[in-house]
C-alpha cells in the first residue's frame, strides 16, 4: 500500500502527464489482469479520464511511476 505522501506525489505528476506519455505508460503498465486498450480509446478519450483510468492502475499495482528526462521537461512546461 501506498504511504499518504506517495500518493500526493503520484497524483502531481500525472495530473501533468500529456496524452503522449500516459498512452506511453498504459501500455507499460503491468497488473495482474489484462490491459488492452486500443489507439482509438487512446485517441478520443478526454485526456482527464485517461489520467484517471492511469492512476488507477498505479494505485491497484501499488506502483509509482519513475519520471524519464524527457517526462520531467513535460512536467516542468505544465508547472511554469
Amino acid at each position: 500500500m501506498l504511504h499518504a505522501q506517495q500518493v500526493e506525489e503520484l497524483l502531481c505528476l500525472v495530473a501533468r502527464m500529456d496524452r503522449q506519455t500516459i498512452a506511453r505508460r498504459l501500455s507499460d503498465v503491468r497488473a495482474t489482469f489484462p490491459i488492452d486498450f486500443t489507439p482509438q480509446f487512446i485517441e478520443t478519450t478526454e485526456l482527464d479520464r485517461l489520467r484517471h483510468i492511469f492512476l488507477a492502475l498505479c494505485l491497484q499495482t501499488h506502483h509509482i511511476p519513475e519520471c524519464d528526462e524527457d517526462e520531467i521537461d513535460v512536467v516542468m512546461e505544465h508547472v511554469a
